[in-house]
């Protein structure tokens, strides 16, 4: 386990560089550039900003000059607020951590929940309940399920805040965990479904009932524990996408994350910004997906990394 950690650490690097490698040259396909803004700047004013952030350098130069820096540790500095990108994101990241943190634990407790209590009562009303909900969740991307609470649950019955987050605040935290967690919790209900379905008509399932074990034993320590690996191959992904794309729900409900701060960096042409912000997430992905990979050991036990 140990080896297949420390080649896993390794293959960081290559990622870390083909992501770098991609963003950077599309981010310079664009046509325009930082300082491009609707209010002309003087000619010499924009050729020192240029040779400051040494844009007036060849491509390949300036992409060299961006790995000597990362290899330093350095992400670069905002052109547009002229700081360093990685104070900017240390600023915006507790805002989008608990906000990430938060919606996960909700869809994964409530998709787990309504998952197992839909393959307990298959063809029943709660069943019915959960592939509705499932089917819905699905359907409808962020942006709309947000829109639908924003109108109902703030405008109409004012009872959340619309802008802004507050940690512990119940009235500002509603209505962006619940526009980011809908959709993943109606997918981790259908896979917490179909895993459950497939594991109760297994054989030592049935013997476990003929042995008179109680209903609740059978169920939490032999089917929900064997049920969970396919649970744990989305989580992982999951648990990165709601942590790194909340970009639409920063936005909507105006939150000062990363994701609305990476958001203004793509209109604005940050190249700095956008840079630093897209290897952040990166690593945070590729680390959700070892974690994953780790788990899957843990629970079951035939699983062995060499």
């Amino acid at each position: 386990m140990t080896a297949y950690v420390i080649r896993r650490i390794l293959w960081m690097i290559p990622v870390l560089w083909a992501v770098a490698t991609i963003t950077f040259f599309l981010m310079h396909s664009v046509p325009g550039g930082p300082f491009d803004q609707e209010k002309q700047v003087p000619p010499a004013a924009l050729r020192n900003l240029n040779a400051k952030y040494n844009l007036d350098e060849p491509i390949l130069k300036q992409y060299g000059l961006f790995f000597v820096d990362l290899a330093q540790g350095d992400l670069g500095t905002s052109f547009r607020n002229q700081r360093p990108v990685l104070d900017i994101i240390k600023e915006g990241w507790q805002v989008t951590a608990q906000l990430g943190v938060v919606a996960f634990l909700f869809a994964l407790v409530f998709g787990m929940s309504l998952g197992v209590v839909s393959a307990l009562n298959q063809n029943k009303l709660p069943d019915y309940f959960c592939v509705f909900f499932a089917t819905a969740g699905t359907a409808m991307p962020s942006f709309v399920v947000g829109t639908f609470l924003v109108i109902i649950f703030s405008l109409k019955l004012e009872w959340f805040d619309v802008l802004g987050w507050e940690f512990g605040n119940y009235k500002k935290m509603v209505l962006p965990v619940l526009t980011l967690g809908t959709l993943p919790a109606a997918y981790i209900a259908r896979v917490t479904r179909a895993s459950l379905l497939e594991v109760l008509t297994q054989d030592y399932i049935r013997t476990a009932r003929s042995k008179g074990l109680a209903e609740y034993v059978v169920v939490l320590r032999h089917s929900i524990k064997n049920a969970m690996i396919p649970v744990l191959t989305v989580i992982g992904p999951i648990f990165a996408f709601l942590v790194t794309g909340s970009f639409i729900t920063e936005r909507i409900f105006a939150i000062n994350g990363v994701g609305q701060r990476f958001v203004d960096a793509v209109f604005a042409r940050d190249y700095g910004l956008i840079m630093g912000t897209t290897l952040f997430y990166a690593m945070i992905v590729i680390i959700a997906n070892l974690v994953v990979d780790i788990l899957y050991a843990t629970v079951d036990p035939r699983i062995r990394y060499s």
